[in-house]
């Protein structure tokens, strides 16, 4: 299962530097490496960090159901997985959460049947990258250049040419944001918080007054209208690129 290297949690698992691995005996030897580093008897949320394609969906939800059963795991979730992979991972195992983007920014799935279904199963969905890869935070503009060392400069959506119809969206948020005396981090966050209410955005942040500010958009209010509004102001605003780069994308599971 192996959990991302890098990240600050081990409650990852699915995905490292060398590829894809969920098969069994690597998935209970990662549990018990991260329950050993926790110092802890179980890990509340085991996330598959990505599908991986040579291991059944249905193999690696039963190996977590004897985890679940031995209690060193107590709910378990997926991330960047397809609509027909969830409906077959909770088949086996009932799922407590899914991952995957979610933003303004990004809201394929929207159409690809994933918050459907997670509606539908009674699934919990965590979106992160809430904030667009900080796009909708205010600190971009028609202006901005990403250099070699900003890892955006390594996908298509913030390519030059792609970067010039994609900031139409900032610009709206930002216009946004002042009209409701919120930062446009707020106005992105709020707007999450009313799609559905099995949405938890999870934003990163290095900074304990970023943090204060994401909190502090649950008191930005949108009304009925507003929200329309806004709907249809983001429909008619085509944002142009792939979110990741190609070896990225090609970890997706789309299924």
């Amino acid at each position: 299962f192996g959990f991302e290297i890098g990240e600050s949690d081990d409650y990852k698992y699915g995905f490292r530097p060398i590829g894809l691995s969920s098969k069994k005996e690597h998935i209970i030897k990662v549990v018990e490496g991260s329950l050993k580093r926790l110092q802890t008897d179980h890990i509340d949320l085991y996330y598959q960090h990505r599908v991986d394609p040579d291991t059944p969906i249905e193999e690696v939800a039963e190996t977590v159901k004897e985890l679940i059963k031995q209690g060193k795991v107590l709910h378990w979730g997926l991330s960047e997985a397809g609509a027909n992979t969830i409906r077959r991972a909770n088949a086996v195992c009932p799922l407590t959460a899914v991952q995957s983007e979610y933003s303004m920014w990004f809201r394929e799935h929207e159409k690809d049947g994933v918050i459907d279904t997670l509606e539908e199963l009674g699934i919990g969905f965590v979106p992160f990258s809430p904030l667009g890869k900080a796009t909708l935070t205010g600190r971009f503009n028609k202006d901005t250049k990403f250099d070699k060392t900003d890892f955006r400069s390594t996908i298509p959506r913030f390519a030059p040419e792609n970067w010039e119809k994609n900031v139409k969206l900032i610009e709206y948020v930002n216009e946004l944001a002042k009209t409701k005396n919120a930062t446009p981090a707020q106005i992105a966050l709020s707007w999450l918080l009313y799609q559905k209410d099995f949405i938890v955005p999870i934003p990163g942040t290095k900074k304990v007054s970023r943090i204060e500010e994401n909190i502090g958009a649950e008191k930005v209010k949108f009304t009925s209208d507003e929200l329309k509004e806004i709907r249809a102001k983001l429909n008619s605003i085509e944002l142009v690129g792939n979110r990741y780069s190609e070896a990225q994308e090609k970890l997706i599971n789309k299924d």
